[in-house]
């Protein structure tokens, strides 16, 4: 034999001795499945269901971790119910029934008692003595009734102050002087009606008011007042219907003319508030006959500059009576 055939053959026995042994395939193990390689798409749905689950699991534990150090906030308590405010006490009701009752109440004539009797019960409560404290003799007449204010109590009851204006009949010749009496009148809510629940009680007036507030006079413009003075004067010369109140006031302003009977007399007093622009306004005080009499009345006057193609003017714009 060759000697070197024989050393490779020795050589190839020992690397195949020392060689490691395959693995026995699946099939020839008599295993009754094939395991086959798993495609990309179910290794990627693999992977994404473990990610969502963990997701999952890292949000639930933060946000444990957030109730434990910021404690959930307390439910909102209940909104309270709307309280609702109790029916107010019918004051138009109650001073038209006082002041119906003071008409009747203080207007009497012992020739016409039963007339008076009547007007009392249709304002009464039912039973109610009708005389009211009247002894049925003298005559007396009330001119005018102005209910005022209205003090609510209790039970559905209040007092209504009336002023009345009344008068005594002369015996002969002229009548006696009229004059003012305060009244306050008891009246009851019942039964879906106020009525006079008791007799009422003279009350006195104040003889004077009281001390002016202190309201600050506006400043006038002494150049404006005299440039506007006879503008002034021909409106209410105008409207007391000695022209035409149209011709005297500014396009578009509509001021009724006085009723018959005052005549214009004089501008007594006229000036205008200091300020700026194209619309002022002024004081001006107006004297006025009735018959053989005068008086003096106060309003204010708003004027508004209008211009034409060549000249500008000052008219009046309105008018109110009194100093506000």
């Amino acid at each position: 034999m060759n000697p070197w055939e024989a050393a490779g053959a020795e050589l190839a026995r020992q690397q195949s001795a020392a060689a490691p042994k395959r693995a026995v395939p699946v099939a020839a193990a008599n295993v009754p499945w094939v395991a086959q390689d798993e495609r990309s798409g179910a290794r990627f749905a693999k992977r994404l269901g473990r990610g969502v689950l963990w997701t999952v699991v890292a949000l639930a534990a933060i946000t444990g971790v957030r109730s434990w150090v910021v404690p959930a906030k307390a439910p909102a308590p209940a909104a309270a119910p709307p309280v609702q405010a109790g029916p107010t006490y019918p004051d138009n009701e109650a001073q038209a029934v006082a002041a119906r009752f003071a008409r009747a109440y203080l207007a009497w004539d012992e020739t016409k008692a039963p007339e008076r009797a009547a007007l009392l019960a249709a304002v009464l409560l039912a039973g109610a003595d009708t005389a009211m404290g009247w002894n049925g003799h003298g005559r007396q007449d009330v001119l005018t009734v102005e209910p005022g204010s209205v003090t609510p109590g209790k039970y559905g009851q209040a007092r209504v102050r009336v002023d009345v204006l009344i008068q005594a009949p002369g015996a002969k010749t002229a009548a006696s002087p009229a004059r003012w009496v305060g009244l306050d009148v008891p009246v009851v809510e019942t039964s879906g009606r106020v009525v006079v629940s008791g007799r009422p009680g003279f009350v006195g007036i104040p003889t004077d008011g009281p001390r002016a507030p202190e309201i600050p006079a506006p400043e006038a413009d002494a150049e404006l007042s005299s440039q506007t003075t006879a503008t002034v004067g021909k409106f209410f010369e105008a409207l007391a219907g000695a022209g035409d109140v149209d011709a005297v006031t500014a396009p578009g302003a509509k001021v009724p003319p006085l009723p018959g009977g005052v005549t214009y007399k004089a501008l007594t007093s006229w000036t205008v508030d200091i300020g700026t622009g194209a619309d002022r306004t002024g004081t001006a005080v107006v004297t006025w006959a009735l018959g053989s009499a005068t008086i003096e009345q106060a309003y204010r006057v708003e004027l508004t500059r209008v211009s034409s193609a060549d000249a500008q003017r000052w008219q009046v714009a309105g008018a109110r009576g009194g100093s506000l």
